[in-house]
């Protein structure tokens, strides 16, 4: 894993790995979900998993679960139409998703779940429990935590009972900056503390598909009061989440790692540097969805998602991996100069802007597909 390069770019310098060796994990979870529930099942179930089996093939057995749904909708429901299109659409026989697609999704996404909870189990069962292995769960959750809220686009649709696909992608912006709100707190205090909505939110998305395969998608189209349909609570309950728990809590755990010195004890600056690749990355994809000359974001909300996914995937992987060596984290990420790039020449000219979208969505998935495996 020494020295990792793509395109003459280092992502694991010999200082990274240096620093692992000296890297202790340190998580506190107090869901009651998780330690009444799911973690004396988890414990239960790793019992009857053959020693032989690697924790990383579990990983990356949950990882491939979550890729198989993003592949099944993309094939039964590429542009989010099948659960109810734009004013205007006329649904045409055989547009439906088959329920059958969506019972796959709930079950594979709750088998994702729990194999991301077993793997750990299962290394110190056999006594390989490491940093490296712990990475490679933490970054493969990154493009976890970000296939959950894209697969949810089918169940919801593209209606009048839903939002556009400019608030989805809001949605979706929320949902993974928890996420990385979790890792920046743990890049000060050194410490994980993992969200109660976490286990909560595995098990209600789960079910969500799951009543959708029995019931259909239909099931959610109502209003709760007035004109505010379920959709839209949903989004306001999933803002509220980020703003009102994850980030105020995380501001004051890193506050206290400063006051009782329990924490790195960065400088101001040092401390907010691993904001600046997110709020670079949220910056850009938002003035390009806003600014796009031909609504691209509305014309292909699956590529246009994917593509920030997968950044969003580069950018709090690298986090981690300097939060677990005690390294520096990146100011800016690399791949933001290219995007940069790419979106000025859209907003410039509008005929290569698909073209832009199309061809750096693949180079972006292969940039940190590469990136990884390298390192």
């Amino acid at each position: 894993m020494g020295g990792a390069k793509i395109f003459n770019y280092k992502y694991l310098t010999r200082e990274h790995l240096k620093g692992f060796d000296n890297y202790k994990y340190s998580a506190i979870d107090t869901s009651p979900l998780s330690q009444y529930v799911m973690h004396p099942f988890w414990n239960t179930v790793v019992k009857f998993i053959p020693k032989w089996i690697a924790p990383n093939l579990l990983t990356f057995a949950g990882f491939l679960c979550m890729v198989a749904s993003v592949i099944l909708l993309l094939v039964y429901d590429y542009h989010c139409y099948a659960s109810g299109g734009p004013p205007g659409y006329k649904r045409m026989e055989g547009d439906e998703i088959p329920r059958w697609v969506f019972t796959a999704c709930g079950v594979l996404l709750f088998l994702a779940y729990n194999l991301d909870g077993i793997d750990g189990k299962q290394a110190r069962r056999i006594g390989v429990s490491g940093p490296l292995g712990e990475m490679f769960d933490h970054g493969l959750d990154s493009y976890i935590v970000f296939f959950i809220p894209f697969c949810l686009f089918s169940v919801v649709g593209r209606d009048e009972f839903s939002v556009s696909a400019f608030r989805g992608y809001l949605a979706v912006t929320s949902v993974v900056l928890n996420f990385y709100v979790s890792h920046w707190e743990k890049y000060n205090t050194g410490t994980l503390y993992l969200p109660w909505g976490y286990d909560l939110s595995m098990w209600v998305s789960s079910i969500f598909f799951l009543i959708a395969g029995t019931r259909g998608a239909e099931v959610y189209k109502f209003y709760l009061f007035g004109e505010v349909t379920f959709t839209q609570g949903l989004e306001v309950a999933i803002h509220a989440t980020g703003l009102f728990t994850t980030l105020p809590i995380a501001i004051y755990n890193v506050y206290l790692s400063y006051k009782n010195r329990s924490g790195k004890m960065y400088s101001f600056l040092e401390m907010l540097r691993p904001l600046f690749s997110i709020l670079v990355l949220t910056t850009i994809i938002t003035v390009w969805a806003i600014k796009s000359p031909n609504d691209i974001v509305e014309y292909d909300p699956r590529t246009f998602l994917l593509l920030f996914g997968t950044l969003f995937s580069n950018i709090a992987s690298r986090l981690i991996v300097a939060e677990m060596s005690d390294q520096r984290c990146d100011l800016v990420t690399w791949l933001l100069w290219p995007l940069l790039a790419g979106v000025s020449l859209s907003l410039w000219l509008p005929a290569a802007e698909l073209v832009v979208l199309y061809t750096f969505m693949p180079l972006s998935i292969l940039a940190h597909v590469c990136t990884i495996c390298r390192g």
